[in-house]
C-alpha cells in the first residue's frame, strides 16, 4: 500500500518506524513530519490542521491508506472527509473524535451509560461554577472542555485557585474558545496510568499500559507538560486489573458510541486513575499518546500496518497484536524553560552516536534541519527510547543514550519510572 501518516511528533516518528517495518507498505509519505521522520520516509509540507489540503493531496496521490495521528485534524473532520473520498482512514468521524474534542461530551457519555469517573458538572456561567467549587471544597479538578494542547487541566489546592481557574477560562484569557465551556469535577487520589486499544466501530482489540510522567520536574513537581517520559508496562497493570478496565469502561464505552450513532473506528487511549485499586476514566483521547506511543512501539512485535489497516476496513477481530515481554522506557528531552517560554534553534550534536547505543531508538519531536544539522525547533524536541529486560535496564539503556548527546540547551528528567522502581511504591 502506498500510505499516508499524518503529523509531525514523536508520536508520529515512532509511527513511521513501525510502518516502515511493514511488508503491506510499499511507500510511506509524512505531513508535515520533520528532521527525524525525513530520514526514513518522504515528508511533505503540509500542516496536520489543513484538512482540503491533506484530503486534496491524499485523492491526488491515489494513497491507499492514511493514518491520522494528532487529534486536532480528527476533531475538524479529516477522517471523515477522507471516507467521502472512499479513502480508507484510521481514525475516528468528527463526531466520535468528541470523546477528546469535548470533555463535557465525554463526562456526559459516561453518565448516561454508567462508566466510572469523578463527580462532575458542566458550566458556562462564573457565578455558578464558582458557587459549586465552593460547595465541593479543594482539592478539586477546572478542565477546558475544549482542545488545549494538553494544556486544559488545572488541578486546584484551593478554593481560591479553582475560582481564578475558572475565570480564567470562562473569560476566554486562558484557552479562549476551547474555554467558553469548562467542566468542574471531584479530584481523584489515586495512580494515574494509560490504556490502549484499536476499535473498528463494532470490535475492541486490547492492546497494553504504560504510565505518563506528566510534571515537568523529577518527583512529579512543577507544570503539567505534554509528557516527559513514560514506560510499559505500567506497574498496577494486572490481568485483573485489565479485565476490569475493559469489562467496566472500554467495552460499554464502544456500546455507547454505537448507541449514539457515532460508531469509534481508531484507537481509545484511556486515562485511568486507580483509586483504592479500581479504576475509573479520568480522560479519553482519541490518539496514541505521545511519549506513550513511543514505548508501545518499541515492544509492539506484530505488523503495525495490518492492525490498522484492519481496524480501518472493520476486519478487527480478524488480528491479534504480539508484543515483547521486555519493558521499554522513554525519556523526553525538551528545550530549556519548556513547558514556559522555551529557546530554539539550537544544535543538537552526537545523535547519531547516541542512537547507536544498544536496544535504543531516537525519536524525533521538534526537530528540523538546517545546513545539514539538527536543530531544536519545539518544546519537547526528543524522546530517547530503550528496551531492556526489565525497566531498570531499560532505564539504564535510554540514560545512557540522553548522556551522549551534547545539547547544553536541552534538559530531560533522571526519573522516568520511579514509581515502578521506587522500593515503597514495589
Amino acid at each position: 500500500m502506498k500510505i499516508l501518516l499524518v503529523g509531525s511528533g514523536g508520536r508520529e516518528h515512532a509511527l513511521a518506524w513501525k510502518m516502515k517495518q511493514s511488508p503491506l507498505c510499499d511507500e510511506l509519505v509524512v505531513a508535515p513530519g520533520n528532521a527525524g521522520i525525513a530520514q526514513i520516509a518522504k515528508c511533505e509540507p503540509i500542516q496536520a490542521e489543513d484538512v482540503e489540503a491533506l484530503c486534496q493531496f491524499a485523492e491526488s496521490g491515489k494513497f491507499d491508506f492514511v493514518v491520522v495521528g494528532p487529534e486536532t485534524p480528527l476533531v475538524l473532520g479529516l477522517a471523515d472527509k477522507l471516507r467521502a473520498r472512499n479513502i480508507s482512514v484510521f481514525g475516528p468521524s468528527m463526531a466520535a473524535a468528541q470523546l477528546e474534542g469535548s470533555k463535557g461530551f465525554m463526562k456526559d457519555i459516561c453518565r448516561k451509560y454508567n462508566i466510572p469517573t469523578a463527580a462532575y458538572e458542566r458550566f458556562t456561567n462564573i457565578d455558578e461554577a464558582c458557587a459549586y467549587i465552593e460547595k465541593l471544597g479543594a482539592p478539586i479538578v477546572v478542565k477546558a472542555d475544549g482542545l488545549a494542547a494538553g494544556k486544559g487541566v488545572i488541578v486546584a489546592e484551593t478554593i481560591e485557585q479553582a475560582q481564578e481557574a475558572v475565570k480564567d477560562m470562562l473569560s476566554g484569557l486562558a484557552f479562549g474558545q476551547a474555554g467558553a465551556s469548562i467542566v468542574i469535577e471531584e479530584f481523584m487520589d489515586g495512580e494515574e496510568i494509560s490504556y490502549f486499544a484499536i476499535c473498528d466501530g463494532e470490535n475492541l482489540l486490547p492492546l497494553t499500559s504504560a504510565q505518563d510522567h506528566k510534571r515537568v520536574g523529577d518527583g512529579d513537581t512543577g507544570l503539567n507538560t505534554g509528557g516527559m517520559g513514560a514506560y510499559s508496562p505500567a506497574r498496577l497493570m494486572t490481568p485483573a486489573m485489565e479485565n476490569e478496565i475493559l469489562e467496566k469502561i472500554l467495552i460499554p464505552t464502544v456500546h455507547a458510541m454505537k448507541s449514539e450513532g457515532c460508531p469509534f473506528t481508531g484507537v481509545f487511549f484511556a486515562g485511568i486513575m486507580v483509586v483504592g485499586g479500581v479504576p475509573k476514566l479520568l480522560e479519553y483521547n482519541v490518539r496514541f499518546g505521545d511519549p506513550e506511543c513511543q514505548t508501545l512501539m518499541m515492544r509492539l512485535e506484530s505488523d503495525l500496518v495490518e492492525m490498522l489497516y484492519a481496524a480501518a476496513t472493520g476486519k478487527l477481530d480478524q488480528v491479534k497484536p504480539r508484543w515483547s515481554d521486555r519493558p521499554s522506557l522513554c525519556v523526553v528531552m525538551a528545550a530549556s524553560g519548556y513547558p514556559g517560554a522555551y529557546i530554539k534553534d539550537t544544535l543538537i550534536r552526537n545523535l547519531d552516536k547516541a542512537a547507536a547505543q544498544r536496544d535504543v531508538e531516537i525519536f524525533h519531536a521538534g526537530t528540523a534541519q538546517k545546513n545539514g544539522e539538527i536543530i531544536s525547533v519545539g518544546g519537547r524536541v526528543l524522546g530517547i527510547t530503550a528496551i531492556g529486560d526489565n525497566v531498570a535496564k531499560a532505564r539504564e539503556a535510554a540514560y545512557t543514550a540522553v548522556d551522549v548527546l551534547d545539547w547544553p540547551e536541552g534538559f530531560c528528567r533522571r526519573d522516568i519510572a520511579w514509581r515502578a522502581l521506587s522500593s515503597d511504591a514495589a
